[in-house]
């Protein structure tokens, strides 16, 4: 499969309804908000999930949740050591970290994706050191208007320890977006896709893991349907360093709330500028 020869630029809108798109652990685990009050989903956050995707789709995933876990290995050293030439490698002195990261692009697809850190101590071989830059690049998402969060008390009806009365962890809170619109950006490098042997297949797979990005991926902070990806937006550039830069790709299109408080996607307008010799895919959510 030949590797990827032309860059990409794409941004995703999509709509959170009652639900907490990406908790913040230092907040309560309340929904991620700026000093302005828009909503934030985080890069990594997005990550996860189009890991989560490409993994539903049979691909070979390097950075497993725990919940999602398809192998014996507990950890990311135990995966990488139980790829036969990769564990090859970290014993061979004449072996490089080219030789190690071009073996660990050829195995993972979010690797030659996102890049990885692999960093392990020596122990019964030399040790790993190796860093891999990745050709996918996704911007943190961002609500289009400021976000009303809601709060409730919870309780439990059970205790989790045996004993008279009910526990002190009984009472807790819970936190939604009452309705969100929110969009993120990303590119493609050539350069980097390049070095990671990323190909024209494996952007195919990250388009089509955007447009499932919430599929099996309901819990009681997002339940079945509170997120959904409305539309997709994929410009593929004639050339390795694209026709225009992706910041003027992205700016081309405008999203912005037609009323002070908006509680729907009607009260939303989207303007798409046509950028001259660049045609833009528009692709609904799935």
């Amino acid at each position: 499969m030949p590797v990827l020869d032309h860059k990409i630029d794409f941004a995703v809108l999509l709509t959170v309804m009652k639900a907490n798109p990406n908790g913040d652990p230092l907040n309560g685990n309340r929904p991620r908000q700026n000093y302005d009050g828009y909503g934030e989903i985080s890069d990594v956050a997005i990550k996860r999930k189009i890991r989560n995707r490409l993994q539903d789709m049979g691909e070979s995933i390097f950075v497993q949740s725990n919940d999602r876990q398809e192998d014996e290995f507990n950890s990311l050293r135990e995966r990488a050591d139980g790829n036969e030439e990769l564990k090859a490698i970290s014993k061979d002195k004449k072996k490089t970290n080219d030789d190690y990261a071009e073996v660990a692009c050829r195995s993972w697809i979010d690797v030659r994706s996102f890049g990885q850190v692999f960093a392990f101590k020596g122990g019964s071989s030399k040790g790993v050191s190796v860093g891999v830059r990745g050709p996918v690049s996704i911007q943190t998402a961002v609500s289009l208007a400021p976000i009303d969060i809601s709060s409730m008390q919870i309780t439990k009806s059970v205790n989790s320890e045996p004993g008279e009365g009910k526990g002190s962890d009984t009472m807790g809170m819970k936190h939604r977006v009452d309705f969100g619109l929110y969009r993120f950006n990303g590119s493609i490098n050539t350069q980097l896709a390049e070095k990671t042997g990323f190909t024209s297949e494996d952007a195919k797979k990250i388009k089509e893991a955007l447009l499932s990005l919430f599929e099996n991926d309901a819990s009681s902070a997002r339940p079945e349907g509170s997120m959904e990806v409305y539309k997709v937006y994929w410009w593929e550039h004639k050339n390795k360093l694209g026709q225009y830069s992706s910041a003027k790709v992205h700016h081309s299109l405008e999203v912005k709330p037609v009323n002070d408080i908006p509680k729907r996607l009607g009260d939303y307008e989207t303007s798409l500028e046509r950028l001259d010799g660049l045609d833009v895919e528009v692709i609904e959510g799935r």
